[in-house]
């Protein structure tokens, strides 16, 4: 009889056993986490509450994931094809919102005899980190000119090299299906002739599309980030709120994922870059 009542209790407790661990991991990983001890690494897994993504949901603006561009455009219901039109001949997305913006601008500037031409558009992570790293393991030459791991081998100055003009992984604001580029992409271009023509008009009246340029030349007002880029304007209704998103929940430790990701830091890649920008862009402009 006691050898029975012995087997019996020791199916309980192994019963027991079994049950609670499927349970704790099916709860998800905050109850994971509040039951095991904390690792050494704790505290970067206290990371900002952006850092929790979604994967059931398309990102949302303002969020973690669109912000450093972790989704597929090609299948988020926010983002539509641009027609042909108004491209130089690749297949572009942008953010509705952002596409008929640029609609009601690309008419009013051809009213004033001013074609614009798209010639890029949104690139999410990955796209961006094909290009990143590229450039960081110099296979593509840094502005047609030289290989960045021979002319910079140390981190941080290869980084700062490739963001003269291209930027990290998560970090881009091309991430965003705000931004786009037009016409050239070379600042000479729009120096003179037709080039001047359309810079002027966009300097004008993208504004009133509620268009800004991002990365105007540097000085007083812009000390930090990328060079100047008159090609590229960014429709602020909704690129302002993913900048303030940026400036109060993204770190350089959060930016991961290619290879140079470990100079994010060195050379405070969120504080120079992603919020080094014309301080025009930082507040969004009443729109037609």
């Amino acid at each position: 009889m006691k050898q029975l009542l012995s087997f019996a209790l020791l199916l309980l407790l192994f019963s027991c056993g079994n049950e609670s661990g499927p349970a704790a991991t099916e709860t998800g990983p905050e109850v994971v986490a509040a039951a095991a001890p904390i690792p050494d690494t704790a505290p970067a897994a206290a990371a900002p509450k952006a850092v929790a993504i979604d994967t059931n949901a398309p990102p949302t603006i303002p969020s973690y994931t669109f912000l450093t561009g972790k989704f597929d455009p090609l299948v988020h219901p926010d983002f539509v094809p641009v027609a042909p039109k108004y491209t130089d001949g690749d297949p572009y997305v942008l953010h509705q919102d952002t596409y008929a913006a640029f609609e009601k601008m690309h008419a009013a500037a051809a009213r004033d005899g001013v074609q614009l031409i798209m010639v890029s558009a949104t690139r999410n992570f990955a796209r961006q980190k094909q290009i990143w790293e590229a450039k960081w393991n110099g296979q593509r030459l840094l502005e047609g000119k030289e290989k960045a791991n021979l002319a910079c081998p140390d981190p941080a100055d290869r980084a700062r090299a490739i963001l003269r003009y291209s930027s990290m992984p998560g970090t881009s604001r091309h991430h965003w299906g705000t931004d786009i580029d037009l016409n050239a992409l070379t600042n000479g271009y729009f120096e003179q002739g037709e080039g001047k023509k359309i810079y002027d008009w966009l300097q004008a009246n993208a504004a009133a599309f509620g268009f800004c340029q991002p990365y105007t030349a540097k000085g007083d007002e812009r000390p930090n980030g990328y060079e100047e880029e008159r090609w590229h304007w960014s429709y602020l209704p909704l690129a302002t709120q993913l900048t303030d998103y940026a400036a109060t929940h993204l770190q350089d430790e959060n930016i991961t994922g290619f290879a140079g990701a470990e100079a994010a830091s060195a050379i405070r890649v969120i504080d120079n870059y992603v919020l080094g920008i014309n301080p025009e862009c930082r507040s969004p402009k009443k729109a037609h």
